[in-house]
């Protein structure tokens, strides 16, 4: 992987495909095996599957923009409101570390190929 650069961000899906793809996954891979499987598996089809990731630069930071009302999304299973919320907030957190890690911006960064 090049060096991250978040001019090359803004088109991420021309310059970053497989990097981003990488954190999803590793995001989802973690929160499985803390969570129960169906309520993740449902998050990630039914809510992060039209999320945007971004890089602020004045925050050196990823952010995960969900869609609009993305608690009423999940039709999947029957979950309570505050622990969807508190699961699907633990989520997006898992993403941005793993968004710094694939992308080398933190100690635990994968090693660059």
């Amino acid at each position: 992987m090049a060096e991250f650069d978040p001019e090359q961000f803004e088109d991420k899906y021309a310059n970053y495909f497989a990097e981003l793809q990488r954190a999803y996954k590793n995001a989802f891979e973690s929160m499985n095996n803390r969570y129960d499987s169906e309520l993740i598996h449902a998050i990630d089809q039914q809510i992060l599957n039209e999320s945007e990731p971004f890089y602020d630069t004045e925050t050196d930071s990823f952010e995960i923009q969900l869609p609009e009302n993305p608690t009423d999304r999940l039709t999947a299973i029957v979950v309570d409101d505050q622990k969807l919320q508190t699961v699907l907030e633990t989520y997006v957190d898992e993403l941005q570390q793993q968004h710094r890690r694939v992308f080398g911006l933190d100690d635990e960064s994968e090693p660059k190929v």
